[in-house]
């Protein structure tokens, strides 16, 4: 399952993702967006679980809540049109 991470912290890189999801279940990969030119987070990051189920109990449990003073906004991905 892909999973979209919204309103991240600047500071979060992709070890802290990859933490964060990890108490829901096995994450395969994390990716924070960083901006081409200054390498600086863009506050956004991708997050995908190898369980469908895990993915949506991390949706539901970290969605609007509070990381380091910004709410995340975490939903499932849709594709890249």
């Amino acid at each position: 399952m892909n999973i979209y991470v919204g309103n991240l912290p600047y500071s979060v890189s992709e070890s802290d993702l990859r933490d964060l999801f990890g108490q829901f279940g096995a994450v395969s990969k994390a990716n924070v967006i960083s901006d081409r030119d200054t390498g600086r987070s863009k506050g956004f990051g991708f997050v995908e679980m190898e369980s469908a189920d895990d993915g949506e109990r991390a949706i539901r449990e970290l969605d609007g809540n509070d990381h380091d003073g910004r709410n995340l906004k975490v939903n499932e991905a849709r594709p890249r049109e």
